[in-house]
């Protein structure tokens, strides 16, 4: 069988000992006449990947088995194709996001959406991940991406731009209504930028200047360096603009997710899209919390769509993909303005 390069995750561990091993693996080969065929052109490197990789998620079960070979939003190019195959064909690009597979039976799937669904299958989370040099799937589950999109660009919209893009559509968009976006990186920054095409007023949270300074030039009407001082923070951001309509929480600190629930208007709206306890909440100020991840199929070609027409800017900087350890090191260390990308 052929073989192909791969970085292989054999045991959790710290980035720091370098757990991630280039390893010659099988390569993938269709075995369903539904599948396509992909040699990836690149794969966006997500800051969930690192809490797998550390093992931060084993109590939810991430990653579910070892080894594995992680990446999870991957673009690259059809080189093959199975024999029922209609939505591609060969030299077509296409992408990934971290639904790899779904059952495409169960309620969730036949309302459109089975990225909920209880039997899906994650990219990343076997030997099928982007951290390599190709990759099957299923036509269904894959997204046509435009030929002039560079893999730089197209790679992190399948994690990162779908994330921001449905949490944006989650805080319920409309012109002028104020949003905070706490934590501006991969996903953040893309995040300003849908709330923008609906012309929301974004007010953006970070820690790092270098992060604020990005969220000022994508069009943020402010953005402010959060604070773990809980009190002096609401205190600032209620003489300079007043309570939020609502918040996006991307950053994975619970004191975040607590100070963002603080900082909405009574009957606004919390959108929390990372992983965390459950914060102290008041339930007579009739705030809602809402959950959200990734998104469907159909989202997904939204995302492109919207991309291409409103000319979304996607930061983006490119390693080999044998530096995956150094990356995710620099990404732990908030060392990437918003998305490190492997090339194979």
């Amino acid at each position: 069988m052929e073989k192909m390069r791969a970085m292989v995750l054999s045991e959790c561990a710290k980035i720091e000992t370098n757990p991630l091993k280039l390893t010659q693996i099988d390569k993938h080969e269709i075995k369903r006449s539904n599948e396509i065929l992909l040699k990836i052109e690149a794969c966006g490197v997500c800051h969930s990947q690192l809490h797998g990789i550390e093992g931060d998620w084993k109590d939810i079960g991430i990653p579910p088995a070892l080894p594995t070979v992680p990446g999870h939003e991957i673009v690259g190019k059809v080189i093959q194709i199975g024999d029922r195959v209609t939505k591609f064909k060969v030299g077509d690009r296409a992408g990934i996001t971290p639904l790899l597979e779904a059952c495409k039976n169960c309620q969730y799937c036949k309302e459109g959406k089975e990225h909920l669904c209880e039997s899906s299958i994650i990219t990343g989370e076997s030997f099928k991940g982007g951290y390599a040099e190709y990759i099957t799937v299923l036509e269904d589950f894959a997204t046509k991406v435009p030929e002039n999109m560079k893999p730089e660009y197209a790679a992190p919209l399948f994690c990162a731009g779908i994330t921001g893009y449905k949490a944006v559509v989650a805080a319920e968009p409309k012109q002028d209504k104020k949003i905070g976006i706490f934590g501006i990186g991969g996903v953040g920054h893309m995040a300003i930028q849908f709330a923008r095409v609906e012309k929301c007023k974004v007010i953006a949270f970070s820690r790092s200047q270098k992060h604020l300074d990005v969220a000022k030039r994508l069009g943020a009407t402010d953005a402010i360096v959060f604070s773990e001082s809980q009190q002096e923070f609401l205190r600032m951001l209620k003489e300079k603009h007043g309570m939020l309509d609502a918040a996006i929480v991307f950053a994975p600190a619970d004191i975040v997710t607590d100070t963002a629930i603080k900082s909405v208007k009574k009957g606004g709206l919390i959108v929390i899209a990372t992983v965390g306890e459950n914060p102290a909440f008041m339930a007579f100020e009739e705030k809602t919390i809402r959950g959200t991840v990734i998104g469907s199929t159909k989202d997904m070609e939204q995302v492109i769509k919207i991309c291409t027409d409103e000319n979304i800017e996607v930061i983006s900087e490119i390693y080999p993909l044998e530096k995956a350890n150094e990356v995710l090191k620099k990404l732990k260390n908030s060392e990437i303005e918003a998305r490190a990308v492997l090339i194979p």
